[in-house]
């Protein structure tokens, strides 16, 4: 069992799997970023200086009766919340996630569809042809 455990880890494509997993988990870490730190601020700004991770709607009071300043008051007050605003950013987030999937492949098929569209080298000579070839040169030396 341990065998074939070992043959199983040592293919190509699990390893190739496993360093997929790992840069798509530090993509999802950046696009993470990007969205909350710098398109969802701009988007807040053109929207009237709004943060759409604190937009949401009380659904039932906590302990503490509102209005809640902040989410995390209504949380902590016990408020049950209905979270839009992390619902807009967890869409755009995808969007952004997919658009840059989109552009990486198909960047990767261009890159593709050139190297195919190259003409491909011309094979190297057998040794029948190379043979033939000196022989050839060897009766033009005789000749002149």
């Amino acid at each position: 069992m341990l065998s074939e455990f070992k043959k199983f880890a040592a293919k190509g494509n699990m390893l190739d799997m496993a360093v997929g997993i790992v840069i798509g988990a530090a993509f999802a870490t950046i696009i993470g970023s990007l969205v909350g730190d710098l398109i969802m601020p701009v988007v807040g700004l053109f929207a009237g200086g709004v943060d759409f991770s604190e937009m949401y709607a009380v659904l039932k009071e906590g302990a503490v009766a509102g209005p809640y300043v902040t989410l995390a008051a209504a949380k902590e007050a016990g408020a049950v919340t209905l979270n839009w605003g992390l619902f807009v950013n967890a869409i755009l987030n995808f969007l952004i996630v997919a658009f840059a999937l989109f552009m990486v492949i198909r960047s990767f098929n261009k890159m593709k569809q050139q190297e195919e569209a190259k003409p491909a080298a011309p094979p190297a000579p057998t040794k029948e042809e190379v043979l033939l070839t000196e022989i050839r040169d060897a009766l033009r030396a005789t000749r002149a």
